[in-house]
């Protein structure tokens, strides 16, 4: 109901069926033309997205609705590339002696401070000689008076062999005397090997240094009675000058290490901390292991080094970086040039009309800047370094000055080269592909 403007109340019309009608016909075109808008706009999306138009499958607008594509781009140069193999290593010293006593006797003096620098044949540690100074003058007594024997056993047999020309005597005696001097002189020889051995437990007393290197910590102190058994012993040198590293490398890369060996190379290596920041020692490959280990598919080989400064201390973790080789010119290019997808790696590269092109290369070492291409690019071509997501094959691209001069692969020099390739680079399949 509704108030009449003289003040009385009148009813609203009530709608008639036909009025009805029309008004849900109205409602029902009205939304079936929003559905056909909503149709045609997604058909119009499809259409552009299947063209490249809209973001491709990067999700962004690409030039080929829109206009060029501003890029990065970088040319193809020539370097010098060391192919270097990286591995963690272990400090591993070429001699570590536990200095034990070869003879049982009281301690009575040593010699060395612990962590002392010693060299071979230093004076270390005393054991009390007088026990076997006195057994030394016991076999010295016995040498003489056996010595003695023997010659007046020897005097007496050339009289008898005197007696026995002139048939004075039985022949029978003149081989008795032979005999008995025969048994003196095995009692000399006998002597003289106790002196020996008297004369070497002396030596032995007085204990020295069998390697040069740091003394570690002392063991045992004046006044103990040492033994030949002790497992601790009087002191344990461990030999610093040289000293080598113990690393592994993949069972695929001996035979490059090896052909290398073989021609009579020297192949460096180098030893860094734990954050491959700071390089310790510079040294060269000594030895390769005889055997693979069958449990992880790797071979040990030893690297050795100077380590004047004691730069390397034993059991000390390292990055080992071994240099196999040397790439003479080859090509390199930027690391973000790569992008990978079904057909392998490939990259964008920049026509003479500023336009792209996919393709296919072949990669060899690389580090975290540069990577050598072995197949599919030659010096002097561009390749498309920033930028690529929004690409695809045949695209209209710009290159602004500030971007043409982005990290220029054809610099010449030597850098830290890895081995293997790796997964580096950004995954992408180029629309059309390659």
């Amino acid at each position: 109901m509704t108030l009449h403007p003289s003040g009385g109340i009148r009813e609203a019309p009530v709608p008639t069926p036909r009025r009805k009608k029309l008004i849900i016909a109205l409602v029902i075109v009205l939304i079936v033309l929003i559905l056909a808008v909503l149709v045609v706009w997604r058909l119009s999306a499809a259409k552009h997205l299947s063209s490249g138009g809209f973001g491709g499958r990067g999700g962004r607008f690409s030039g080929a609705s829109f206009g060029p594509m501003p890029v990065g781009v970088a040319s193809i140069g020539t370097a010098d590339v060391p192919v270097i193999y990286q591995a963690l290593g272990t400090v591993t010293p070429l001699a570590t002696v536990a200095v034990r006593s070869q003879l049982n006797g009281q301690l009575t003096q040593v010699a060395f401070h612990e962590g002392q620098m010693v060299k071979a044949g230093d004076f270390l540690a005393q054991v009390d000689p007088r026990p076997y100074q006195a057994a030394l003058g016991q076999a010295e007594g016995a040498l003489a008076r056996d010595q003695a024997l023997l010659k007046e056993a020897e005097i007496d047999l050339a009289r008898y062999q005197g007696l026995a020309a002139q048939n004075s005597i039985a022949t029978q005696q003149v081989d008795n005397q032979q005999s008995l001097v025969h048994q003196y002189e095995g009692t000399v020889k006998a002597d003289q090997a106790q002196v020996d051995m008297q004369q070497l437990n002396l030596t032995y007393a007085h204990i020295t240094a069998p390697v040069s290197g740091r003394v570690g910590l002392r063991q045992v102190d004046v006044g103990n009675y040492v033994t030949t058994g002790d497992a601790n012993g009087v002191a344990v040198i461990t030999e610093l000058e040289p000293i080598s590293v113990l690393f592994a490398v993949p069972e695929d890369d001996l035979q490059k290490i090896l052909a290398r060996m073989h021609s009579g190379a020297s192949l460096p290596a180098a030893a860094f901390d734990r954050s491959q920041t700071v390089q310790l020692a510079l040294g060269k490959l000594s030895a390769v292991d005889n055997q693979v280990d069958v449990a992880t598919g790797t071979v040990k080989l030893r690297a050795l080094f100077d380590n004047r400064d004691h730069a390397l201390f034993p059991n000390q973790f390292v990055n080992v970086s071994l240099t196999a080789d040397v790439l003479k010119g080859a090509l390199v290019m930027p690391v973000p040039a790569i992008q990978r997808g079904a057909q392998g790696s490939f990259v964008y590269k920049v026509n003479g009309d500023s336009t792209v092109s996919v393709q296919t290369v072949t990669l060899g070492p690389q580090d975290g800047q540069r990577v050598v291409v072995q197949s599919g690019l030659k010096a002097g071509d561009r390749v498309v370094t920033d930028g690529a997501d929004r690409l695809k094959d045949g695209a209209q691209v710009e290159m602004p000055s500030a971007r043409t001069a982005v990290a220029p692969a054809a610099a010449t020099g030597h850098a830290k080269w890895q081995h293997k390739p790796g997964e580096t680079g950004h995954h992408h399949t180029p629309p059309g592909g390659a």
